[in-house]
């Protein structure tokens, strides 16, 4: 059969917001973008070396993650970190990843176990390299997104959704030590044998022992180093036309 017609065209635009998007978001996590940094759609879009409409859409999507806030007068900013909130994010945080895992494991079959073991093996390999932080942190956000699509709530998968962009962008800006990457795959390990178990039980403790374990190394962290002059240029890579 001819597949001619059997897809629409992709807008030119679509692309590009993704990868501006991936570049914002790396940019973000890895701290080039600080806290409270204006996100310029016509500053960002010269940096990145695109058009404004796929910035504007990527810059949205970072909003929708947590990791960008709107502010009256000023336009979008990177998320600030307040140690408060943040604890209490982390408190939230390990209640519902500890239901995402029970539920997860409550609904596990053999392709959902492949890909968990897949991306978890990925993770460690990355992780033994040691040298992609940027890679460590999606693979790390992608674990979590997984288990609780796995779990099948929709209501607690958007909820965890807003939460786990800004619980990131805390967790890097308050805690970074070379010890992290390595902690987190130990943890995620533990929350993939225990579902692999058949134990929800065991599966909600494990999964809710790890945000446990990360609040602590939070509240036990100190801020970063001296801040960057305010509006000296931001470092983002260009993403090309």
């Amino acid at each position: 059969m001819s597949t001619e017609r059997a897809v629409n065209p992709v807008a030119a635009g679509s692309l590009l917001a993704d990868r501006a998007y991936e570049e914002l978001k790396g940019a973000v996590l890895a701290n080039r973008l600080r806290p409270g940094d204006a996100l310029s759609v016509p500053a960002l879009a010269t940096q990145l070396g695109i058009s404004r409409s796929p910035v504007r859409e990527a810059v949205q999507r970072l909003i929708h993650d947590g990791l960008a806030t709107h502010v009256a007068h000023r336009g979008a900013v990177v998320a600030t970190v307040d140690v408060e909130d943040v604890r209490q994010l982390y408190v939230l945080r390990e209640v519902m990843e500890g239901l995402a895992a029970r539920l997860a494991t409550e609904r596990l079959d053999a392709t959902r176990v492949s890909e968990l073991r897949e991306l978890l093996e990925r993770h460690e390999q990355v992780v033994a390299a040691g040298d992609d932080e940027q890679a460590h942190t999606e693979m790390d956000m992608a674990y979590h997104r997984l288990i609780r699509e796995v779990a099948g709530n929709a209501h607690l998968t958007a909820a965890l959704d807003t939460v786990q962009g800004k619980a990131h962008l805390a967790l890097h800006a308050l805690w970074r030590s070379p010890q992290a990457p390595r902690l987190a795959v130990e943890e995620h390990r533990r929350i993939f044998e225990a579902m692999t178990s058949g134990d929800p039980d065991a599966a909600e403790l494990a999964a809710r022992d790890h945000i446990r374990r990360l609040r602590i190394r939070l509240s036990q962290a100190v801020a970063p180093g001296p801040d960057r002059t305010e509006g000296a240029p931001v470092p983002v890579r260009p993403v090309g036309p």
